[in-house]
């Protein structure tokens, strides 16, 4: 079996924590040749309820807000005597922590290794405080032998933010530490890195593998053709890594057309860290669940639904000591289903369907912005490219033409003719050139 290397450690001095007891776990697995991929359902259930009450019990311990919550709810004590009563405790909303940097740490703050924090775009910032050892220690615990196959003969270019958000370093500290892999650290555009010394930069080292965002990846492919770099030919990537947007499985297969390698899905969030990621058979995200419980809830009732069931994703986190995120409302949609990959992996799997905000209402349904743009991206004619903005009730699409012959007035009623058959929706379609691209997070939704 090929082992990852782990050849960078950290010792962390005089440290003890709640999660040294999970240690044995792992040691036993590594002992066996074993990874927590496929273990049987029962045997990682065992794992993650031992982890979820050593979780719950060193936050009724060490943090008010989580005790005060608890007890609240009816919680005599901080344990469950099985995963299904994990709904008892009760549901982390976004609001309640929102500014607030200390209402959920449950170390001292002289313990603070690394402070993260999400962007505040839909309102004041949520902290994120991880430990030392959180970041160095128990977040390398597990391993993803079948999800993660890169190794010290990779070169990793990570085309993600390094400011105050998780993705950039959260990415380089798993390839560096996990793998041995040397760091490309690209970022996004700054003014260090303009794109092109990020192309040259990847072509002169020959990167292996990409971790960026969809929008980006579209435009350094897109960027590339202006500076003499041929995606496939100068850079030949062997994997990417899609992470910070969303995108649908048509936009993913014309990034892979483009770059001329496989490429993958990965979900995370500052907040929680990694949750689930793409295998070679892309027919959803596994659950990482040697790191993360998720749940589904009806976003309304806050009730917890079954397998195969469209809701609201949950999150627990699973080794974290400097500020454990418990049935974290996420905000995002999805569904899960019990695993029948041919990967054999079988963790859980994951169905993203978007960000409960993004969707939108046509004619009486609700459509996710992925679905619509799936539709959109059978268009060979369009780019990668486009708005779509809604306006009480009336959707109006404004996309670019892609090396095509068609007039403008073609595309705009090819677009047109198109999404009217594959949604049963009317709506506007403008052709324009230049939309602007951004080096941030996508706006692909514009609600007046």
């Amino acid at each position: 079996m090929r082992s990852q290397s782990h050849k960078m450690t950290v010792s962390i001095d005089e440290h003890s924590s709640h999660l040294e007891q999970l240690k044995a776990f792992y040691n036993q697995l590594d002992d066996e040749g074993r990874t927590i991929e496929k273990l049987p359902q029962q045997v990682r259930g065992d794992y993650q309820l031992k982890a979820i009450n050593l979780t719950l019990e060193h936050v009724w311990k060490h943090n008010e807000f989580y005790r005060s919550a608890m007890t609240a709810a009816g919680l005599q004590q901080p344990a469950i005597d099985s995963l299904d009563q994990l709904s008892s405790v009760p549901l982390l909303k976004k609001d309640v922590i929102r500014g607030d940097k200390m209402k959920l740490l449950c170390v001292d703050p002289k313990h603070i290794g690394q402070v993260h924090l999400t962007s505040g775009t839909s309102g004041k910032p949520i902290y994120t405080s991880y430990t030392l050892a959180d970041q160095y220690v128990y977040d390398l615990l597990p391993k993803y032998l079948e999800l993660f196959p890169e190794s010290d003969s990779d070169i990793a270019a990570i085309a993600l933010p390094y400011e105050f958000a998780l993705p950039g370093l959260g990415f380089q500290r798993l390839f560096q530490f996990a793998f041995g892999t040397a760091i490309l650290s690209l970022g996004k555009g700054g003014y260090m890195a303009p794109v092109d010394k990020s192309l040259e930069l990847m072509k002169e080292y020959q990167a292996t593998v990409l971790a960026t965002t969809p929008s980006y990846a579209a435009l350094l492919a897109e960027e590339s053709e202006r500076f003499g770099i041929q995606p496939g030919v100068d850079i030949r990537l062997r994997r990417i890594l899609l992470t910070g947007e969303g995108c649908s499985n048509t936009f993913r297969k014309r990034l892979e057309q483009w770059w001329g390698c496989e490429v993958s899905f990965f979900y995370g969030s500052t907040e929680c860290g990694v949750i689930a990621v793409e295998c070679k058979e892309h027919q959803g995200y596994h659950v990482m669940e040697g790191h993360v419980k998720v749940e589904i809830i009806d976003p309304v009732s806050g009730a917890p639904l079954g397998y195969d069931q469209t809701g609201e994703i949950v999150v627990t986190t699973l080794l974290r000591e400097g500020m454990p995120m418990v049935r974290y409302r996420s905000g995002d949609i999805g569904f899960l289903q019990q695993s029948q990959c041919d990967c054999g992996i079988t963790m859980d799997v994951l169905h993203l369907r978007g960000r409960m905000e993004n969707m939108m209402n046509l004619e009486g349904i609700d459509y996710s912005p992925f679905l619509l743009e799936h539709f959109l991206m059978e268009i060979p004619d369009v780019s990668m490219w486009y708005h779509f903005i809604l306006d009480q009730g009336r959707l109006t699409i404004e996309t670019e033409p892609f090396r095509t012959q068609l007039s403008d007035e073609q595309l705009a009623e090819k677009v047109r003719s198109h999404m009217l058959n594959r949604t049963g929706v009317d709506c506007q379609v403008v052709i324009k050139r230049g939309l602007p691209r951004t080096f941030g997070k996508a706006t692909r939704v514009i609600v007046k």
